[in-house]
């Protein structure tokens, strides 16, 4: 056995180990968490705030972002880029019409946040650059939408467009790594986050001139190797697949899935997704979860793919199931939100304020699409714990919904009327973190405390 594999299988043994106890829920160490899932376990979460009610700290953050916080102990990490010249209000809701094809003509600092977990304070802040942005984003995009990801060592904190930096938790910059521009899509901007295994630190960075996946030693900021690619632009991150037959890259992207070895060698690839893929593929009891579903297309698949794949594995016209993929629906994908597989039910959330429920091992159809009350647009991806399952609308509001075969929504929860929420949660131990377009909160039931 190779030294990677045998590496692979002793991390994949000591992840599911730690699957299994509650020193898994004392850190977020990526975009969705452990397994980019979106699922904690712990009693004591709460299921009910306002901007008072159950509120442990909130603490305002310069500038915009995108990013979901991470947390390694009592260290939150976020990232923002604060524009020093006049920026235009994002607004709400799903529209076209946001391009900005020119890049702002402002001086911007992009900045790395570490906050303290227990009373939000300011721990250390890091300005990695300042000057006139080389690309332009959407105006409902940031140009720090990238979540950054950590082994507990190091924090990487990814600019699109910019670069990657690594720092210790001391607030000390130990490595960069220069990304060149590139055009985006209709100059949408960047989103993808970059994921970590073993050593290695992995980016996708699908755009209109020369995409790519890159691995970077996460130690020194090397580049190990780099692939490129045939994709246009994405914003979904990829997924690092711990399956019982190997660990492998998964890259969702335009038209097609590829997925690659961890010397970056394609192992398999699946054509039948939507122009437009963003949302996060997780693996759920044994199984792969892949979406796309850009509002304008009419393919929006949802594929669950079995491993061990090599070659070609797209269906043939008609076929929604084959030996490598468990199961599929070809117009049942949400655009922004990544999906949520709890207790055997995959929910989709609808950037259009609606939600299906699926079985998750067979994909039979449980409920949906129903429409949420009073809801509006949804771009964070939903998540779960206690037999609930949360989404978070543009307005700061969560739907906090009864988990289980018919859509039942308990009740609503309301944040301030500045309270713009594109950014995924954060959950660990019995605290969530939630990033509006001013600040973040720390929600924590109050009981716990006593």
């Amino acid at each position: 056995m190779p030294s990677y594999q045998l590496r692979s299988f002793i991390v994949s043994a000591c992840v599911m180990i730690l699957a299994g106890s509650t020193d898994a829920q004392t850190n977020w160490p990526q975009f969705r968490g452990e397994g980019a899932r979106g699922i904690a376990d712990n009693a004591e979460l709460p299921d009910r705030w306002t901007t008072t009610e159950n509120v442990a700290w909130k603490t305002e953050i310069p500038g915009r972002g995108w990013s979901s916080p991470v947390v390694w102990g009592d260290k939150v990490i976020l990232t923002s880029v604060v524009n020093q010249g006049a920026a235009e209000d994002p607004k709400k809701g799903l529209y076209f019409g946001g391009e900005r094809l020119v890049p702002p003509d402002a001086i911007h600092q992009w900045k790395v946040f570490c906050l303290n977990l227990q009373d939000g304070s300011t721990i250390w802040e890091k300005q990695v650059h300042e000057g006139k942005p080389e690309s332009s984003i959407h105006i409902k995009n940031t140009f720090a939408s990238e979540t950054p990801v950590t082994d507990g060592k190091h924090v990487y904190c990814c600019f699109g467009n910019l670069g990657i930096f690594c720092f210790d938790f001391d607030g000390n910059l130990v490595w960069q790594h220069k990304l060149q521009p590139h055009a985006t899509r209709f100059g949408w901007g960047t989103a993808a986050s970059p994921v970590l295994f073993d050593g290695r630190l992995y980016l996708v960075d699908d755009n209109e001139d020369e995409s790519s996946l890159i691995c970077l030693n996460s130690e020194t900021g090397e580049q190990i190797w780099k692939r490129v690619r045939e994709e246009k632009s994405n914003w979904s991150t990829p997924y690092i697949w711990q399956n019982s037959v190997r660990t492998e890259i998964v890259t969702p992207g335009t038209g097609q899935v590829r997925s690659y070895d961890l010397d970056g060698n394609l192992l398999w690839s699946l054509e039948g997704m939507s122009s437009i893929t963003i949302a996060t593929p997780y693996q759920a009891e044994g199984l792969l979860y892949v979406t796309s579903g850009y509002v304008l297309d009419p393919l929006k698949p949802i594929y669950a793919i079995r491993p061990g794949a090599s070659g070609d594995i797209s269906l043939k016209d008609g076929e929604t199931s084959s030996k490598f993929i468990a199961w599929s629906n070809p117009k049942a994908a949400p655009y922004n939100p990544s999906t949520l597989v709890y207790e055997d039910r995959l929910y989709v959330l609808y950037d259009r304020s609606l939600v299906s429920a699926f079985q998750a091992s067979t994909g039979k159809e449980l409920f949906g699409p129903e429409r949420l009350s009073n809801g509006r647009a949804f771009t964070a991806s939903p998540w779960a714990y206690n037999q609930k399952v949360f989404c978070l609308n543009e307005d700061g509001v969560t739907f906090v919904l009864k988990a289980g075969d018919q859509l039942e929504v308990l009740h609503s929860n309301e944040l301030a009327e500045d309270d713009m929420a594109m950014a995924t949660p954060a959950i660990v131990g019995d605290r969530l973190l939630i990033r509006t377009l001013p600040r973040i909160y720390c929600i924590r039931d109050r009981k716990s405390e006593n």
